[in-house]
């Protein structure tokens, strides 16, 4: 089976259900946001939380990717940066647990974390980013071996900020004969990278991911002509428009997949697990309409739990699901 390898940031997501607002108005979180903070704000946020009881998860788009990839089978590899620290292993123990050949090199910061905190009446989510160890990543952390015998490169948007980093990966990448995948992660990176990402699109990305707003800020287009703009950049385009699904495109092969139905209660990493499945299918050579047909499938799976991390009797149902439709487009 083919293998892919991802570089990310590391990051570990502390979910805590809140029985009220006050520790949202203590730390100056408005509902519903999502805030960057640093050491001293993130050191005192965990120290507030642990009383409470959380939850680790081990997180961050790319290791997502990677994570589904390896529970589909795909050997599975991952670079990225930690602190010596409990939510650095945490991280490290989570991605062994997979059977994912981790490259985790250590930071001089604590490892990045994602605090989530979940509140009543509606289960409305509020974020607090503590990046750490995950932004020390640099170019020159980065080997030629790291590369070697994997068949694809994924790579989260977020990581554009370090353009250097990028470049030296995707040049390393190309070397190496990885086919080489994006997902756009965000509009706002995607704005203010505008000039770099059409480059390295352009020179060095077969497979790209957007969704709808980030689709717009590269093309300043709508989805089915950024799409189609997209496309004539690289080998295969894939534009996800929410509860309406997706679009792929791949030369002048183009179709509009429909979600598959799930009973939604948080959409986090969905987008993350369609890639995952998207490229599993493209790994078995699977035609470009089923490819985004897994990814629908799994995708649904993710967006009926809370958070990024899909449950064994959903795996099951989703692997049933792919089977029969793999089957049935084999001749």
């Amino acid at each position: 089976m083919k293998s892919i390898l991802g570089i990310g940031n590391a990051l570990t997501d502390v979910l805590a259900v809140l029985p009220d607002d006050s520790l949202l108005e203590r730390f100056h979180l408005p509902k519903g946001s999502m805030q960057h903070v640093d050491k001293e704000t993130g050191d005192k946020i965990m120290e507030a939380l642990k009383p409470m009881g959380v939850q680790y998860v081990a997180g961050g788009s790319a290791a997502n990717t990677i994570t589904g990839t390896a529970i589909f089978g795909m050997p599975s590899g991952f670079i990225g940066k930690i602190g010596d620290d409990e939510v650095g292993h945490l991280f490290r123990s989570d991605q062994e647990q997979y059977g994912i050949r981790s490259t985790l090199l250590k930071g001089k910061h604590a490892s990045g974390r994602c605090m989530v905190f979940i509140t009543a009446p509606n289960a409305e989510r509020t974020f607090a980013d503590y990046m750490g160890a995950a932004l020390e990543l640099v170019p020159e952390d980065l080997k030629p071996e790291y590369f070697a015998g994997y068949d694809y490169f994924h790579i989260e948007g977020y990581l554009v900020q370090n353009q250097a980093l990028i470049r030296r990966a995707v040049e390393m990448a190309k070397d190496a004969g990885c086919m080489i995948s994006i997902d756009m992660a965000s509009y706002n990176v995607v704005e203010s990278n505008d000039a770099f990402l059409h480059d390295i699109v352009e020179n060095y990305v077969d497979i790209i991911f957007a969704n709808e707003t980030e689709a717009k800020a590269f093309t300043k287009k709508e989805p089915l002509e950024a799409l189609r703009d997209m496309a004539a950049l690289c080998k295969i385009a894939v534009v996800k428009i929410g509860k309406a699904g997706s679009m792929v495109r791949s030369g002048n092969e183009e179709y509009m997949i429909k979600p598959w139905p799930a009973a939604t209660i948080d959409a986090t990493g969905a987008g993350d697990t369609y890639a995952a499945g998207f490229l599993y299918a493209h790994s078995l050579g699977m035609p470009l309409k089923v490819c985004g047909e897994v990814g629908s499938i799994i995708a649904a799976k993710v967006v009926e739990v809370i958070g990024s991390k899909i449950d064994i009797p959903r795996w099951r149902t989703a692997k049933m699901e792919i089977r029969e439709l793999i089957a049935s487009n084999i001749i």
